[in-house]
């Protein structure tokens, strides 16, 4: 199936969590295929360097520091367009491995205003900027965490379980508008941050979460499953689409080489 090019009324796309790893690729990957992509992450440095990479590379981007958890925030990007044609939600993380007996509400809070509040605010902000568009997409990058528990991920469940129903509900409550509701639930993929960030910082941890295994995902993977499910025609509608690496059977199997 070709890729359907951007039309002018839907050309605009906000990508949040911009500033590395999955929302980085995305936003290179979304410019490539002639989105002017507008970068959003709290790391106003990162986001200001991609937007000026993609710009030498003959593509369009804007940075635009910001707090997703911060809805005044929000509501003045916001103020900023008329029309948008694409919002990926991918501003999220984890934090801990604890057990639900001795995990830190601090974190689990955390995770909670980042990855459902945070993309409440910027779907409610935006949503009557891509209803204007007449065709706009709204993207939830949530995880295959959202579709299946483990043992000391019960917080990190928890959040990306509330990113799956916000996203679920969303396509309910708008069917019949111009505006597409996709999830995209990635498994185990390897970056640069997410498990150093999990586990504050602690390299050792971190690598153990990808030991053995030959090729978990990428961030560029999962850039490019998001970019071909919004560049699918206007009418066909991406509801879910899980993605694993061959190795990973589920959340709790996943073929090692040790």
């Amino acid at each position: 199936m070709a890729t359907a090019a951007p039309s002018a009324a839907s050309r605009i796309a906000v990508v949040t969590g911009a500033s590395s790893g999955i929302g980085a690729a995305t936003a290179r990957r979304l410019a490539a295929a002639g989105y002017r992509v507008v970068l959003t992450a709290r790391r106003k440095d990162r986001i200001e360097a991609l937007a000026e990479e993609i710009n030498k590379a003959g593509h369009q981007a804007t940075a635009y520091a910001l707090d997703v958890t911060d809805r005044a925030a929000v509501d003045e990007f916001a103020t900023a367009f008329k029309t948008i044609g694409v919002l990926v939600n991918n501003a999220g993380g984890a934090l801990g491995a604890d057990p639900v007996a001795t995990g830190d509400p601090a974190d689990w809070r955390q995770m909670y205003e980042t990855n459902v509040i945070g993309t409440l605010h910027l779907t409610q902000a935006l949503l009557p900027k891509l209803d204007a568009s007449g065709d706009g997409t709204v993207v939830v990058v949530s995880s295959t965490a959202g579709h299946g528990t483990y043992e000391g991920g019960a917080g990190y469940v928890a959040a990306k379980h509330g990113a799956h129903v916000l996203a679920e509900t969303l396509r309910l409550e708008i069917v019949g508008r111009p505006v597409r509701v996709i999830e995209i639930a990635p498994g185990m993929v390897k970056t640069d941050e997410f498990a150093l960030t999990r586990f504050s910082g602690d390299t050792e941890k971190a690598e153990k979460v990808y030991e053995g295994v030959a090729e978990p995902l990428t961030a560029d993977d999962v850039a490019d499953t998001i970019t071909w499910a919004i560049t699918r025609p206007s009418h066909v509608n991406v509801d879910l689409l899980v993605l694993r690496p061959r190795a990973q059977a589920s959340n709790t199997k996943v073929h090692r080489e040790l």
